[in-house]
């Protein structure tokens, strides 16, 4: 269990294990959650909306025939400038 104490600011500090364990870093976002027991949750928002961009676009370079990150590279190349290089 980790405890953080409320300034006079009512702002607080998260603790440092709970900054690695939510991989928060300065500057993210955090989100307060409620569950259906009235406990509330601690989340990254930040890290939320990378995985689910990583889900939405799991499997899609491998549909495309890209097979290493050379191949990511060269695609990204070609929409960024119009040709392979």
């Amino acid at each position: 269990m980790y405890t953080a104490t409320l300034d006079a600011n009512h702002q607080i500090t998260l603790p440092p294990e709970v900054r690695t364990l939510l991989h928060i870093k300065p500057g993210d976002k955090v989100q307060f959650i409620r569950n259906d027991a009235g406990e509330v949750l601690l989340r990254n928002v930040s890290a939320g909306a990378l995985q689910r961009a990583q889900a939405a676009f799991a499997g899609a370079a491998e549909a495309m025939g890209l097979q290493s990150e050379e191949d990511v590279q060269a695609l990204i190349d070609e929409v960024r400038y119009g040709s392979r290089c």
